[in-house]
């Protein structure tokens, strides 16, 4: 089968507005419908929300989609599902695992966290220590895992669990498809800087998981878990954003508005922080255009880092150009969100919230040694502890 042109992909498209008028069509069943024509990412297979076509012609049916006033799936309440999990069941999941969960997880009707961190292993995460023991035909999972976001809204989790303690940290891992509702999980809210908790703390004990929602060979889950890795740090650091976007554009548009805050100093420091932003998105734009060539490289962590640190210079310098004001916080209610905003709400909360940037969806520093080895080609930190059982692991 020849993969459709944008000519074809467009002709699908006002089909399926025809069949299925936005206007009049329940909104899930227009998303439903829409990934059951292939039209909701045109380079999957065909009859998993796609047609096989190249990955450049999705914008070709967006466009189309906007012009005609057809809903979303709101990708923001479900990034996780979208940019981790579906890449990973993509790539290593068994046809039955992807025909279960790959459409309500785009259509929004399942939401998705990621059970990585853990108390003592979060930087290091290969040392993680939740345990994973075969029962049967089941796995009994116990530990704990943190800064998991979405926990509390969560029907599914992507789940990385110790299954042989006697291997190397690194090989003694498996990757599993945890379902939250399952007696033994429990999800506790983690208070942040902020006074939201977006992020939680997830307590896993006796959870029995069928070996029939693992993802890939046991203990080969550290494979796995790095194209997750991969794929989340391009959806943090490398998403579609207009010039302006971001963190960048609440300053520039208080800079326009209140001239009698501006100083030469400010002036220089928003201008080099403006242009750093313009490259950041045109790196990300070109980012994404390397996926059509497959999964992402380690490049995604160079653009994470940047995406950390200008969020923090930039949300830093409209703190200090609003002055007085911008010691203001409007709100410290405990709340528990519905979607990751790094740039909602006011200078304060922005200033606050980019805290984070630097240590979610792995920290500046680790992402510094992957940019120095894969993309820079520096010579390997020292690791003794590479070929050590993790039982023998000194913590």
């Amino acid at each position: 089968m020849t993969a459709p042109d944008a000519a074809e992909l467009r002709r699908r498209t006002q089909d399926l507005v025809a069949a299925h008028p936005p206007a009049t069509t329940d909104r899930t069943e227009f998303l439903k419908a829409r990934f059951d024509a292939g039209l909701a990412w045109v380079h999957c297979p065909a009859g998993l929300g796609g047609l096989d076509a190249p990955r450049s012609l999705q914008p070709v049916v967006d466009a189309e989609l906007a012009a005609a006033g057809a809903p979303d799936n709101d990708p923001r309440r479900i990034g996780i599902g979208l940019g981790m999990a579906a890449p990973t069941i993509l790539g290593y999941g068994t046809d039955e695992q992807k025909q279960r969960f790959l459409r309500p997880l785009w259509v929004g009707e399942e939401v998705w966290c990621q059970l990585f961190s853990e108390p003592g292993a979060g930087s290091d995460l290969a040392a993680l220590g939740t345990r994973a023991v075969r029962d049967g035909e089941d796995w009994v999972v116990d530990g704990q895992k943190v800064w998991t976001s979405s926990a509390h809204l969560a029907r599914w989790a992507i789940l990385i669990a110790r299954t042989d303690p006697d291997q190397p940290k690194h090989r003694g891992i498996s990757y599993f498809i945890c379902d939250m509702t399952d007696p033994g999980v429990e999800v506790r809210p983690l208070r942040q800087i902020t006074g939201e908790a977006e992020f939680n703390e997830v307590f896993l004990t006796g959870v029995r998981i069928p070996d029939s929602r693992r993802l890939g060979p046991v203990g080969e889950g550290w494979k796995v878990a790095r194209t997750t890795l991969m794929n989340e740090r391009v959806s943090i650091g490398g998403a579609r954003i207009p010039r302006e976007g971001g963190m960048i554009g609440p300053v520039a548009r208080t800079w326009r508005a209140r001239p009698e805050l501006r100083t030469h100093d400010l002036h220089q420091r928003l201008l080099t922080l403006w242009v750093e932003a313009e490259v950041a998105r045109l790196t990300g734009t070109r980012l994404r255009q390397q996926l059509v060539a497959g999964q992402p490289g380690p490049e995604g962590s160079g653009m994470k880092l940047a995406f950390a640190r200008l969020n923090q210079e930039i949300s830093g310098l409209e703190v200090e150009l609003l002055g007085q004001e911008g010691l203001l916080y409007s709100d410290w209610t405990m709340r528990r969100p519905e979607l990751v905003d790094f740039t909602g709400r006011d200078a304060g909360y922005r200033y606050l919230r980019s805290k984070g940037n630097s240590i979610e969806g792995g920290t500046s520093e680790v992402l510094l040694n992957i940019v120095a080895e894969r993309v820079l080609g520096l010579p390997v930190e020292p690791r003794n502890d590479k070929d050590v059982a993790w039982k023998d692991l000194a913590r």
